[in-house]
């Protein structure tokens, strides 16, 4: 997007693919950006991921891509490790509280890693859900930017270990650091707040929390991650055994009234491409997904296609109701036979729980007026409020290309609201 001559400010709530993009456009567009981000870093989601779909590529590559704009911009002011607090005002004229928390690392970082050597302390990696550790100083992702280390104040000891003090070079390491508020004048909200994965251990039956071996759709993402807790390799969590036989289980607690009631759009697919994973590492490895309806709209029914060609590959259509584990970690898939009119039993190594997209705009901001969501809790495409625009995930389910495209038509609504 080109330079449009209107002179204004903008901030952007959330640093995903959508606020990334949003953030990068606004600014070529000639305009002020800050973006807040809860996170020590950038890239949201995607970052998590091993492949996009249908092209089975490294979210890397487009990430990259829009990192590079974004770091490079001189009108982007990137805040992470920020929450807002409160946004008054009125369309055209916002006031914007920020609370900026602590990372206790400043910019002299070199990201050489020493901190984390010496650190005695460590903790679940979050980046990973759990399934490996990193110390109380700890770089965020390999892609992190911005490229400095952090220390998780919740687990971190403080000056009365400081051993990542003594062994910091540079003088980085500041324990004392504290909160800051910051308050910025802006012209236009972009809230690009992302999405959350659905906590499969509310669902009943399915056991997530209970068996090891039932993990979700983003655990297995970072599984098939070459920078992921196992190196790449899909691997069972109870014993590090390869894998024979998997479920994929779709509708996780998704479009039921009991969970969440909307369909999260990119699921089957996310299923599809997972399959494709272990059967990549695993070629004589049995597959099989059980589903509701398979929902690969357009040019991605070419994908479901290809992925049926595969003999291993076996479609259930209908419900899983139970799934149990045995005192060796292998786990008894029961569902429905939709197509049979019976009951299925099938025992396999690893199951995989489809959870859906859950809308992460619940976290409390106080603010002049309303923000509208819809009965899913996603923001509602028109605002009641003027200059106050959702994008991408934040709005409705949806892929990493969409929030993309998105990002450029929300930001070109935003620009009407800045000054000359």
């Amino acid at each position: 997007m080109s330079g449009t001559g209107r002179k204004g400010k903008i901030l952007v709530i959330g640093g995903g693919i959508s606020g990334i993009s949003a953030a990068v456009e606004a600014g070529e567009a000639g305009q002020e950006v800050v973006l807040v981000e809860r996170n020590p870093y950038v890239g949201g989601r995607v970052a998590q991921m091993h492949q996009y779909f249908p092209k089975l590529c490294p979210p890397s590559c487009g990430l990259e891509i829009n990192l590079r704009r974004f770091k490079t911009s001189p009108r982007i002011r990137c805040l992470t490790l920020s929450e807002i607090q409160s946004i008054s005002g009125k369309p055209g004229s916002y006031r914007a509280v920020i609370r900026r928390n602590p990372r206790f690392v400043n910019d002299k970082c070199t990201a050489c890693g020493a901190c984390a050597d010496a650190c005695p302390v460590e903790r679940p990696d979050p980046y990973n859900f759990g399934m490996s550790s990193t110390k109380a100083a700890y770089l965020p992702c390999a892609m992190a930017y911005p490229m400095q280390f952090a220390i998780d104040g919740t687990v971190c000891t403080g000056a009365e270990c400081g051993e990542c003090v003594s062994a910091c070079a540079y003088g980085a390491i500041e324990l004392d650091m504290k909160p800051e508020t910051i308050e910025v004048e802006v012209q236009a909200v972009i809230w690009a707040t992302g999405w959350d994965p659905f906590d499969a251990g509310k669902i009943e039956g399915l056991g997530y929390g209970v068996h090891q071996n039932v993990i979700t759709n983003m655990m297995m993402e970072r599984l098939a991650a070459v920078d992921g807790p196992t190196g790449g390799r899909i691997q069972r969590p109870s014993d590090q055994k390869g894998i024979e036989s998997i479920a994929f289980v779709q509708c996780a607690g998704s479009r039921d009234e009991n969970y969440l009631k909307h369909c999260s759009g990119v699921c089957c697919l996310a299923s599809l491409k997972q399959a494709r994973y272990v059967r990549e590492q695993y070629p004589d490895a049995e597959v099989y997904i059980f589903y509701i309806d398979l929902r690969t709209p357009g040019r991605l029914e070419d994908f479901l296609v290809a992925t049926q060609e595969d003999a291993k590959f076996t479609l259930v259509k209908g419900k899983v109701a139970k799934i149990t584990e045995d005192a060796t970690g292998d786990l008894e898939v029961v569902a429905e036979d939709v197509l049979s009119g019976g009951q299925l039993r099938k025992k396999v190594d690893l199951v995989v729980l489809a959870t859906g997209l859950a809308p992460a705009n619940g976290r409390a901001v106080q603010i002049d007026g309303d923000l509208q969501t819809d009965e899913h809790g996603f923001f509602t495409i028109e605002q009641p409020m003027g200059g106050m625009f959702a994008v991408g995930c934040a709005k409705r389910p949806t892929d990493v290309a969409t929030s993309v495209r998105d990002a450029t038509g929300v930001v070109a609504k935003a620009l009407h609201f800045c000054g000359e």
